[in-house]
């Protein structure tokens, strides 16, 4: 699974990254986040809003940080 979380590196996209790392934590999983932090590759990836989280090319959220229940259910989502 490729979990993107995207974002200027702000303090914003800072906590999103943050909560995915403790949803993964919650759920046992190994995978680490990759930060994708340039521009180009975020208009590349099709995000106009930031901060995102994006898993295997799906956009999950963007424009806001679930906190880390929201993003356990969308992770548990994405991987079925």
């Amino acid at each position: 699974m490729r979990i993107l979380v995207i974002g200027s590196g702000c303090d914003t996209c800072s906590r999103l990254y943050e909560n995915t790392c403790e949803a993964l934590r919650r759920l046992g999983r190994a995978e680490t986040p990759e930060k994708v932090e340039d521009l180009v590759e975020m208009v590349k990836l099709g995000v106009m809003q930031v901060p995102a989280l994006m898993v295997d090319g799906k956009l999950l959220f963007a424009g806001r940080v679930p906190d880390v229940k929201a993003i356990c259910r969308a992770l548990e989502k994405a991987v079925k």
